[in-house]
């Protein structure tokens, strides 16, 4: 009797884990380019908030061990997520950005590594460019610092701090 239990527990499981993997797979493939195998932080994001919102519609209270287990990963990857970049994207803004990058001769995985950490400096672009010294000048370094910057929101409190020391700077050289 206690193995039928088990199995049937099991089964269970099994079932509502397959249907957070086919509900996470279906939203993946409506994307516009269900080609893309990468995902950048800002999808994830979006991804995740619309399942957790479609959880909390559904009202399920009884929840298996292993639903509570993808409900654990899912609120800290959102936790970690919205500390990120990310959360101030839209998807204008990542169409945006993309289409401005086009100029830049960048792979894939690089323009996604910009994308995620919208780097403010030389050299944030050559950790996250390959090969940077040799592909890039320091004149496209710049644009490329300057178009990261102008398209992609940084966080309001960080870009105020920055802003009142760059002036706290002039006004101490001069």
């Amino acid at each position: 009797m206690k193995a039928n239990a088990c199995v049937s527990s099991l089964a269970e499981v099994s079932l509502e884990s397959a249907e957070w993997k086919l509900k996470f797979i279906s939203a993946y493939f409506r994307r516009k380019d269900a080609n893309a195998a990468l995902l950048s932080n800002f999808e994830v994001f979006q991804l995740l908030t619309d399942l957790k919102q479609q959880c909390k519609e559904s009202g399920k209270n009884k929840q298996s061990s292993g639903q509570q287990n993808l409900n654990t990963i899912m609120y800290e990857t959102l936790k970690y997520i919205s500390k990120t970049p990310c959360r101030y994207q839209s998807p204008e803004t990542v169409r945006n950005f993309l289409i401005a990058m086009k100029g830049h001769k960048l792979t894939k995985a690089e323009k996604l590594q910009l994308l995620n950490h919208r780097p403010v400096t030389a050299v944030e672009i050559q950790l996250m460019v390959e090969e940077s010294e040799e592909r890039l000048t320091e004149e496209q370094i710049e644009s490329l610092l300057q178009t990261v910057t102008s398209i992609l929101p940084g966080d309001p409190e960080e870009q105020q701090r920055d802003s009142a020391m760059a002036t706290e700077d002039k006004s101490a050289q001069a």
